[in-house]
């Protein structure tokens, strides 16, 4: 009998850890090769783990709701046949890129040994705070004391202070802005102080009743509040809206999506016609599709739009179409519904949901006719896809104007003003439009 380390796969660019939110399995339960053991769930998406090798299960090192490192062993298998070469430092390859495989590796190592250097040293364990051996080697380095490593704004996980934190709060440091802020902080009265706290939580009390029902929110309902804050704090928000006439796009996709589904064996929805739409403009205006980075402009390459899904729970994810671009109507079209299918299946793997660069959200599928979308951080942008309505419309012909039924619908377009001005935003959004009117009802499939 050999026995089998289970370790918490790599899972995706940033993802360090996760929580462990169901097992599967219990001690003493046979296990197939590649069945899933248990369920976990991360910042980004729920996935499973599965068991490389046949065996059964004979300890759990971990409960429900423990919170994993990624790379720990989290069960021990018990096999009749040869453990798998490398097992003991290897991780299960959940579909990732070489390059995120590097950074997670390195990011590993790095944890391991700024815990060896700390061992025996100051490791604030004063905090209350959570802080990962690596955080702790670099302020200890730096000469951060712990009252002003509890000043570190952490952008992780429960705002969690990640390396990245800590070295933008050090280069800050260096050059005297934490300082002067600290500073500044200091100089503030004792009372003031008191008196804005206890206006602050006078001011978030609510008021109970006996006969109210106190729900506890979610894990992803929790993430996607903490989201929403932290996009409309960081990024400028403003809108655009225009209407647009999509009878031609209406008339067409009824006409062939009988045909569509017999040769492609997909429904023809109107969100891939949609997406065609948007690639195209992003490509006339590439300055939407990028990303701020302090004071720096990062202009992203590929085209990689994001389509706000609904989950089993009600909640919301935004998986994403790479290289949209590149697609033609039917590639977009068997994208779209992959992606919607396996987050309605919660299948999801983390890589479905990252790289992400513009963001579009169907608002009309609830009966909206337009919105106002909060921009998926770090981009720029987000549109937003009103009902389609039937509706009375003037309509110009050589001959004359005359008033006729038409199928329309309003596109809102929100974006960053910090980075996109007013005439960029309206034009992008009016680009797509014109797209979506342009549309040949005479094409072919």
């Amino acid at each position: 009998m050999a026995k089998f380390e289970l370790k918490l796969p790599k899972m995706g660019e940033s993802v360090a850890e996760a929580t462990i939110t169901n097992w599967l399995k219990e001690v003493g339960d046979a296990i197939d090769a590649d069945e899933p053991v248990l369920e976990i769930a991360t910042d980004k998406v729920d996935s499973e783990v599965p068991s490389e090798v046949e065996g059964t299960l004979v300890e759990k090192l971990f409960e429900a709701d423990d919170v994993v490192q990624v790379g720990q062993t989290i069960a021990i298998i018990e096999t009749e046949g040869e453990v798998p070469s490398g097992s003991d430092d290897d991780e299960i390859d959940l579909d990732l890129e070489d390059e995120e495989e590097n950074e997670y590796a390195e990011e590993v190592a790095e944890s391991v040994e700024a815990a060896k250097e700390t061992a025996g040293s100051n490791d604030f364990s004063e905090s209350s705070r959570f802080y990962s051996p690596l955080v702790k080697n670099i302020a200890k380095e730096e000469g951060i004391s712990l009252e002003e490593l509890e000043t570190v704004e952490g952008t992780g996980k429960d705002n969690r202070v990640t390396k990245d934190d800590i070295l933008a709060y050090v280069e800050n440091r260096q050059k005297g802005t934490s300082t002067q802020q600290k500073s500044a902080t200091k100089q503030a009265p004792a009372a003031d102080t008191s008196k804005m706290a206890s206006a602050t939580a006078e001011s978030e009390k609510v008021v109970r009743s006996g006969e109210d029902e106190i729900i506890e929110m979610s894990r992803m309902g929790k993430m996607i509040s903490h989201h929403m804050v932290d996009s409309v704090q960081t990024s400028a928000h403003v809108q655009s809206f225009i209407e647009v006439d999509v009878t031609n796009i209406w008339n067409w996709r009824n006409k062939h999506k009988n045909d569509f589904q017999k040769k492609e064996g997909e429904k023809l929805t109107f969100t891939p016609i949609f997406m065609e739409a948007v690639a195209k403009a992003i490509r006339d205006f590439p300055l939407i599709n990028i990303s701020v980075d302090g004071d720096k402009i990062i202009k992203k390459k590929n085209i990689n739009l994001g389509m706000a899904a609904a989950l089993p729970d009600g909640n919301l994810i935004v998986p994403v179409i790479k290289n949209a671009d590149q697609l033609n109507l039917v590639g977009l079209a068997k994208k779209v519904n992959d992606l919607a299918n396996r987050a309605r299946q919660n299948k999801l793997k983390p890589d479905d949901i990252q790289g992400g660069t513009y963001t579009v959200t169907n608002v009309g599928t609830f009966g909206s006719i337009m919105g106002t979308p909060i921009i998926n951080q770090p981009q720029v942008g987000i549109l937003a896809l009103g009902a389609i309505r039937k509706v009375p419309a003037v309509i110009e012909t050589p001959e004359g104007d005359f008033i006729g039924i038409r199928y329309k619908m309003f596109l809102s377009h929100s974006y960053d003003h910090r980075v996109v001005n007013g005439a960029l935003g309206g034009q992008f959004v009016q680009r797509v439009a014109q797209y979506l009117e342009g549309f040949d009802k005479n094409r072919e499939i």
